[in-house]
């Protein structure tokens, strides 16, 4: 008896602490994803991610995006705020503070570093490491989570606030709540006018034009897809589903300007996640918990190629997670791939063949 006594006082405890915790802090929506596609055919798991060389491994921590400049030196954005530059002797310097967190970056045809902040909004960097606010609101909504960019030809800034509601350190969040807070935008450098192309997105992410410019994607990481926005010809201003339904969360988004966009995967789906997102009221109890007692992603390299149908033509994978995990960028330059990590302490470099 003294010891059902004992079960029963503990779990009134339990219940107790429990209804003592404060309300949700986030309104959750029901979505049903579709049945994840298996990893089969173009998907089939590989070893390639294991070939990456390896730099600046274990001098830096997060390094999210990467940019190469014309000397073939490798800059990247870290957790504490600074942007790093490595030589080819592996010697890691700081190029830059923004005393934000540097997600998505590019160099214009200047020289200048353009750099998509979580907190501070987008930026230019001169090559001198100095810093420009070039904007932080459009349509008098400030963002709140700016997170990639790419640049155009006439040097106009496709960019994107991935919510107006979460910022970086809360993107699970974002994940959890399930609605549409994102926008895709574009920065004239000319006018220094910001405008909404579009809103409503669920996490705005990754950013990437076309090769001929004449359409741009944009990842919604909690949805599975991305959408393409169209700039030019009889769909100008109009936007649709580029590729739906993803193996994966869709991160950054690259372009090689050549017909071919790297879609980076910081962990293919799971089971759990994709139930969890019709079920709002467990979604509501959950993100009252301490993170330590949430699911985890799984730990994994992932990237997938695109081509400009749609139609996805190759992945690359690290199985084991091992030697690239938690992929958040994959930077085409030249015959080169660079790949960045949100969490990881080095990036990734690969010879396409």
């Amino acid at each position: 008896m003294k010891k059902l006594l004992g079960l029963l006082a503990l779990v009134i405890a339990c219940v107790a602490g429990y209804l003592a915790l404060p309300p949700s802090p986030i309104d959750p929506l029901a979505w049903q994803p579709g049945e994840a596609p298996l990893f089969t055919g173009v998907l089939e798991p590989n070893d390639t991610l294991m070939k990456a060389e390896l730099i600046g491994k274990g001098q830096i921590h997060g390094p999210e995006d990467t940019a190469v400049d014309s000397q073939g030196l490798v800059y990247a954005g870290l957790h504490d705020g600074r942007i790093v530059r490595i030589d080819k002797d592996d010697q890691v310097s700081t190029f830059a503070n923004t005393g934000g967190r540097p997600l998505g970056m590019d160099f214009d045809a200047q020289g200048n570093l353009i750099v998509a902040d979580a907190y501070k909004g987008l930026l230019r960097i001169d090559p001198q490491g100095q810093i420009t606010v070039l904007t932080t609101s459009a349509d008098g909504v400030p963002f709140a989570f700016t997170d990639d960019l790419d640049i155009a030809s006439d040097g106009r800034i496709y960019f994107s606030d991935a919510s107006s509601k979460f910022q970086q350190p809360d993107y699970l969040l974002d994940l959890l709540e399930g609605r549409p807070h994102g926008r895709l935008l574009r920065y004239d450098p000319a006018s220094g006018q910001t405008e909404t192309l579009l809103k409503d997105l669920y996490f705005a992410n990754g950013v990437a034009l076309s090769q001929n410019e004449d359409f741009v994607l944009v990842n919604e990481t909690y949805r599975y897809r991305i959408t393409r926005y169209w700039l030019k010809g009889d769909k100008a201003g109009t936007h649709d589903l580029f590729i739906d339904n993803l193996p994966g969360l869709p991160d950054n988004l690259q372009g090689d300007r050549a017909g071919t966009f790297w879609v980076a995967m910081p962990t293919p789906r799971k089971a759990d996640a994709d139930f969890l997102q019709n079920q709002p009221w467990l979604k509501a109890q959950m993100a009252k918990l301490p993170r330590a007692l949430w699911p985890k992603a799984k730990s994994y390299g992932f990237a997938i190629a695109l081509d400009e149908q749609g139609t996805i033509v190759r992945s690359l994978h690290d199985t084991s997670g091992t030697h690239l995990r938690m992929v958040t960028s994959v930077k085409p330059v030249g015959d080169m791939l660079y790949f960045g990590s949100l969490d990881n302490d080095r990036i990734g470099t690969l010879k396409l063949h």
